[in-house]
């Protein structure tokens, strides 16, 4: 589903590259752990996946279709395919949790009778079927991320992308939010998850890239956080 062919991105001439030389295949419903340290390439690589920043060498596929070969209308499409969830929740603060989820129904064009069948479901999915009227400063650190979920999955994407998102949370919120990704990925949706967790990707016990000054230096089948 996914290939980084011979991957390099520098931001800036003169500058180390932020990715260097990356080939890496992901395959349809795998959870992949991309673990590493600060500056390590991760975010770069998402973003590159996203077309939020392009390769200066090499490619990145989705599918059979080479992302920096795509036109700006193939890119809106291409991203609705791709769920995102960041460490900070980016939720509308003046919008309560079914207003902020239908929000992405909206601009994905979709009727009212879906959003009104589609939002509880999503929330049913994360555990939060009880706050669909409340605000986000209603709720706790780890019920924001719940939601943020349920925005970045309400459009079944093939793909989610879940960039250190528990980096804010408390361990058992923290754990809370990897068991809801494990069953996000368990109904099929593929899992990339950034984190500098150890127990959380120990936890996952799936796939492990770890990255080191934009290369990667270990792909475990089935692995530790191992630095």
């Amino acid at each position: 589903m996914i290939y980084f062919d011979k991957v390099t991105k520098i931001y800036s001439s003169g500058s180390a590259p932020a990715v260097e030389d990356i080939t890496l295949g992901i395959e349809p419903g795998e959870f992949v752990s991309i673990v590493g340290h600060s500056g390590a390439g991760k975010s770069t690589l998402l973003k590159m996946l996203f077309a939020e920043v392009f390769p200066t060498e090499g490619s990145v596929f989705f599918g059979s279709r080479d992302i920096n070969a795509l036109s700006q209308k193939d890119l809106r499409i291409l991203r609705r395919n791709i769920g995102t969830v960041f460490q900070d929740f980016r939720l509308l603060q003046t919008k309560n949790i079914f207003e902020n989820i239908a929000f992405a129904l909206e601009v994905a064009g979709k009727s009212d009778a879906d959003i009104e069948a589609d939002v509880p479901h999503v929330l049913d999915l994360v555990g939060l079927s009880d706050k669909i009227w409340n605000f986000p400063n209603q709720l706790s650190g780890g019920e924001q991320q719940r939601v943020a979920i349920a925005r970045a999955i309400v459009n079944q994407p093939d793909v989610l992308i879940a960039d250190e998102p528990t980096g804010n949370l408390d361990p058992v919120n923290a754990h809370d939010i990897v068991e809801i990704l494990k069953k996000i990925n368990d109904l099929g949706t593929t899992i990339l998850l950034t984190t500098h967790n150890k127990s959380i990707v120990d936890s996952v016990g799936r796939r492990v890239v770890t990255m080191d000054r934009g290369r990667i230096i270990r792909d475990d089948s089935s692995g530790k956080y191992v630095l």
